[in-house]
């Protein structure tokens, strides 16, 4: 019973690291963007997403090892490397974090985003120092997360999206946009996240061979979690969208609940995106900071300290910058560059006896990893040269 509560904990901590306020903008506005199309963009990301991380919790699971000390066997210093770049990662992702905390409590009470901020970088402080109140906190964030899911369920079917059209596009769009994959790929799987739970397997005793049944389960099952929200909030934003109604620019997913629920749906919305946001934002932090602990002693003697200095930057990075709705879709796109990287070093670590043993890792799953990394490279390449 412990070990089936660890695996699906594992799922959910993956699910739950996507799904955020980043998931619920890029989501929103990139609905508006594509339209009915964008489900194309969806089913390639939740492809490449599965590739990725069935790859990744594998390799970690069955090496028993955390992927910042595989790196390093694969070469000295590599795990420094891949520590620091999921650290810069996560760090923009935090300030995304942070930023739909902004938003949420502007929704709520109408005060600035940046005073929004602050609140919630004090809050956020206080539930990590106080493990009682974040108790609290995680069981609350549960029980709205799901209120969230079935609200974008009635959304999606009060709004009476173009439901054939959708379906037909999702497999034979009209247009697409490779920023706008890698931006998804990197929010659901790209960075920390699918680290997280892999390695809060590592913790549950959940490793070796023996367990890659397990593994995989729990892969895909977070995997698919994701996806089926994210294509549920896909339609709530099209039956919005199609009817002619222009989402707000400095917060779409709240337009998407108004227009569907009223002022009451924005309310809740605002909830529910502060403690989707808040949560993240503990979790982002932790888990960067993870990466450094058995790399500097100095992190782990220190590390409530080191992650508290991680969350007050990301707030005074966020009030200098501004614009949350950038932020929110730069962080994906951030972290879906860093995948490739990430996903490299634990194809090559795979083949390596001295990491993995005995273990042979399937040949059509390293094909599919290389593939993932092949295409990401490919389009974050193409897409840095269009922007710059």
């Amino acid at each position: 019973m412990k070990k089936n509560s660890a695996i699906l904990g594992a799922a959910f901590l993956m699910a739950t690291s996507a799904i955020g306020p980043g998931f619920l903008t890029q989501t929103s506005l990139f609905t508006q963007q594509l339209m009915t199309s964008f489900g194309f963009v969806i089913l390639i990301s939740i492809l490449l997403d599965i590739g990725a991380q069935m790859n990744i919790w594998r390799i970690i699971t069955v090496s028993e090892k955390r992927a910042q000390d595989i790196a390093n066997e694969v070469m000295p210093g590599l795990g420094y490397f891949l520590a620091g770049l999921i650290a810069f990662g996560g760090l923009v992702f935090n300030i995304g974090n942070i930023a739909g905390c902004g938003l949420a409590i502007n929704v709520l009470t109408g005060f600035e985003l940046k005073t929004g901020a602050i609140i919630s970088c004090i809050t956020a402080l206080a539930i990590f120092w106080y493990k009682e109140a974040g108790h609290i906190m995680d069981n609350l964030a549960k029980i709205l997360g799901l209120i969230m899911v079935a609200l974008t369920v009635y959304i999606a079917f009060s709004s009476h999206p173009p439901l054939g059209e959708a379906l037909y596009r999702t497999v034979w769009p009209e247009k697409t946009n490779t920023l706008l994959i890698i931006t998804l790929v990197g929010g659901t799987v790209g960075g920390y996240i699918s680290f997280a739970g892999a390695h809060r397997l590592l913790d549950a005793g959940i490793k070796g061979p023996s367990q890659i049944p397990q593994v995989n389960k729990s892969s895909v099952s977070g995997i698919l979690i994701t996806s089926v929200m994210r294509y549920t909030l896909f339609l709530a934003a099209l039956g919005v969208v199609s009817k002619g109604v222009q989402l707000s620019a400095g917060n779409p997913a709240a337009s998407v609940f108004e227009q569907a629920a009223g002022n009451l749906g924005l309310q809740f919305f605002g909830v529910v995106l502060w403690c989707a946001a808040i949560t993240s934002v503990i979790g982002a932090s932790y888990t960067s900071v993870s990466f450094w602990k058995t790399l500097i002693p100095a992190v782990k003697k220190n590390e409530k300290f080191t992650i508290s200095i991680f969350i007050i930057v990301s707030t005074i990075v966020f009030i200098s910058v501004g614009n949350p709705v950038k932020l929110l879709v730069f962080a994906g796109a951030i972290n879906g560059l860093i995948l490739p990287i990430a996903l490299a070093v634990m194809l090559i670590a795979v083949n390596k006896t001295s990491i993995v043993k005995e273990y042979k890792h399937p040949l059509w799953l390293q094909i599919a990893g290389w593939l993932v990394v092949g295409v990401m490279t490919w389009m974050g390449i193409k897409t840095l040269y269009n922007y710059f």
